[in-house]
């Protein structure tokens, strides 16, 4: 832990997050009977590297219509965020698309940072408190998805605003999500805050497969690094080669779906357990939801809130909603 990049911030709070041991993560997923590893352990150094490789592709437009979003309507949105405003941001990552709305937000007060990975999430907010040195920056080490209890937020100054960018909403399924939501109601319902966030949103199915499948081979890239990983960390030895990546969008389920595909009959070892494949059975390592204004505006009412505000591209690529939550003083 780097303590002088500590003394930079207002505070660090860490809630020590229990995080889940990537050995044991393959193992149980790989022991399921449908095969599956867990998206969140895509990034590593080399799997983030690619991802910021694959939000520069000219197929995938999620980050860049979002931060086009962010900066053709960012008077209008830095309105419903109010003056004052301490901005509260939910898997802060590297805060890049948090600086364009504090470059324009009238005199706010604060800024948390929320992320499970404690090294990057203090790197992260130290960068920040030192470009906007009259900005409280606080970081807090948690999980998010598990609950919102943010000590870090006790006697702090300001209206509270929650930002969660990159649609990662869609990682979740719809229960899982609509949860969230319930918690951010709850949290919103205390402070009187607003959440403003990244959705998403259905399109053409041949537009979402070639952003989740590029051509350059990136993307297929990312997701055989699960296989690198457990080559490197726990000893597998996966045949790197023998595996396909493919992603498709499951119109049935509404979202696009990330695997890995066995070319040939084969078995792999880890601690002395064999694991079999057959041409064709796939190791499940992603799903990303999309929705349509209306889904998202139902799961938005069953978790009590309403979208106040919405911003679409002239595409109908992808949205950013303000949101607050449908019963004040709840």
């Amino acid at each position: 832990m780097n303590f002088q990049l500590i003394e930079k911030l207002e505070s660090f709070h860490d809630l020590e997050p229990e995080i889940e041991d990537f050995r044991s993560a393959v193992l149980r997923g790989l022991s399921a009977k449908n095969k599956y590893l867990p998206c969140k352990f895509f990034y590593d150094l080399r799997g983030s590297h690619l991802f910021d490789q694959i939000c520069e592709l000219d197929e995938y437009y999620v980050t860049r219509t979002e931060v086009g979003l962010l900066k053709e309507n960012l008077a209008e949105i830095t309105e419903c965020l109010g003056p004052h405003c301490h901005l509260i941001e939910f898997g802060s990552g590297s805060s890049s698309k948090v600086r364009i709305l504090l470059d324009e937000m009238e005199k706010p007060v604060g800024y948390t940072g929320i992320d499970i990975s404690r090294d990057h999430l203090i790197s992260s907010c130290a960068e920040l408190s030192n470009l906007y040195p009259n900005l409280g920056v606080r970081a807090v080490c948690g999980d998010y998805s598990e609950a919102l209890n943010i000590p870090a937020l006790e006697n702090s100054p300001g209206r509270p605003v929650a930002f969660f960018p990159g649609s990662s909403l869609g990682n979740f399924d719809e229960t899982d999500a609509v949860n969230f939501l319930a918690r951010v109601a709850t949290f919103l319902s205390k402070s009187g805050g607003g959440l403003l966030i990244g959705i998403d949103l259905k399109k053409d199915e041949e537009i979402l497969n070639a952003a989740y499948d590029d051509s350059k081979g990136i993307t297929a890239a990312f997701n055989l690094n699960l296989l690198v990983r457990a080559n490197e960390e726990i000893g597998a030895g996966f045949d790197l080669s023998a595996f396909d990546h493919r992603a498709f969008y499951n119109s049935r389920l509404g979202r696009i779906e990330m695997h890995l595909v066995s070319t040939k009959p084969q078995s792999v070892e880890i601690d002395d357990v064999t694991f079999s494949f057959i041409p064709g059975e796939t190791i499940h390592t992603e799903n990303s939801y999309k929705y349509s204004l209306k889904e998202f505006s139902s799961m938005c009412a069953k978790a009590g809130l309403q979208s106040t505000k919405v911003w679409r591209d002239s595409k109908d690529l992808f949205s950013v909603h303000y949101i607050e939550n449908s019963k004040p003083g709840a």
